[in-house]
């Protein structure tokens, strides 16, 4: 057997690096070089907010796709941890607190971490649409008590004027340091789900989902496992809800409305629900439908506002083609071209 100083080492890679494919090491080149070839309303408007939108969704992709558990809650949380930034730090409203972004960041994770926390706990206790509706019921009960309360979240009116710390001598609401904080937001986010997945506690909460009884009689407790994940995903939404507000500059209950609860759904779903880089993938759909079609119909005569239709229309017919989103649809053509065989070489993959 030859030692390993005789081995060649001119070939010698680490192991993760054989392990990523050449296309994501060319979307890393793209993400990291954007700034240098794409203008600041690109940068700032669709793919700072692509990032933000698929850090909440990735929060729902976590609880549905490893967890089973559709939970209509996380744009609520992802308000929470905006709401409690405005509060505890600065903003036009005088009832921030001014206190330091050191203090206000932890606490805002904090509390929105408990309240998605609470939520889950009452959430797993049900199953299927009655958890649906159950964290529906909760979200709409926030989005009109933050609207009628004015002692704490200042009613309709909430927080205007809530920016970024100015940390380091930068500006983080330029267009490109926001660009690279959302980005780098968005990549811890995607590692820690992807790790959390793999680990023991993941792997535990794939299994409860698949088989709840089994994994009691193993030893594991499902509710406790459950209760964990929405604690988890609270948190990954709650970054989310901060980078929100910062890049509005503003939080009012309209954030956490409705609307804005069934399109972080409608994200997840589209992109593909059973891994995280569908959250992202249908968020960069969502962003480009919602600032470009309004545009387009414009240009055909028809009145901008229905880009909601189009939007519809494309949940529609992904879902109706593909159960899991676009990942599917792409895992779907591979399967199929790897059976017809290669057109270039005419090998099978």
């Amino acid at each position: 057997m030859a030692l390993a100083e005789d081995r060649p080492k001119d070939d010698a890679q680490p192991l993760w690096v054989e392990r990523v494919p050449p296309a994501w090491w060319v979307l890393g080149v793209i993400l990291l070089t954007m700034p240098a070839w794409a203008n600041d309303f690109f940068l700032f408007q669709v793919m700072g907010w692509t990032f933000i939108l698929g850090i909440i969704a990735l929060s729902l992709m976590f609880l549905a796709g490893y967890g089973g558990m559709v939970s209509l809650i996380q744009m609520s949380v992802a308000a929470t941890g905006g709401y409690m930034v405005a509060i505890f730090g600065t903003s036009g409203a005088e009832l921030s607190m001014g206190l330091s972004w050191w203090l206000y960041l932890p606490l805002a994770i904090l509390i929105a971490a408990i309240f998605g926390t609470i939520v889950g706990a009452l959430a797993v206790r049900t199953e299927g649409i009655y958890t649906i509706m159950i964290t529906l019921a909760i979200a709409a009960a926030f989005f009109y008590f933050t609207r009628q309360n004015y002692t704490i979240f200042n009613g309709y009116s909430g927080f205007n004027l809530v920016v970024p710390p100015d940390l380091f001598g930068i500006d983080w609401r330029q267009p490109a340091p926001f660009y690279y904080l959302t980005l780098g937001c968005a990549l811890a986010c995607y590692a820690a789900v992807s790790y959390v997945s793999r680990a023991p506690f993941g792997l535990a909460l794939q299994g409860v989902r698949d088989n709840p009884r089994r994994m009691a009689a193993l030893g594991f407790n499902v509710t406790a496992h459950r209760v964990a994940a929405y604690t988890f995903a609270s948190v990954i939404a709650a970054i989310g809800g901060i980078l929100l507000v910062w890049q509005n500059a503003q939080i009012a209950p309209g954030t956490a409305g409705i609307p804005a609860v069934i399109d972080i759904l409608v994200i997840a779903v589209v992109g593909g629900i059973s891994r995280p880089i569908g959250a992202f993938i249908g968020a960069l759909i969502y962003v480009l439908l919602r600032t470009f079609s309004p545009d387009v119909l414009l240009a055909f005569g028809m009145s901008g506002e229905r880009f909601k239709l189009l939007i519809g229309l494309g949940f529609l017919a992904v879902v109706f083609f593909s159960p899991d989103g676009v990942l599917g649809l792409w895992e779907r053509w591979r399967a199929r071209r790897a059976r017809r065989g290669d057109p270039l070489t005419g090998e099978s993959e």
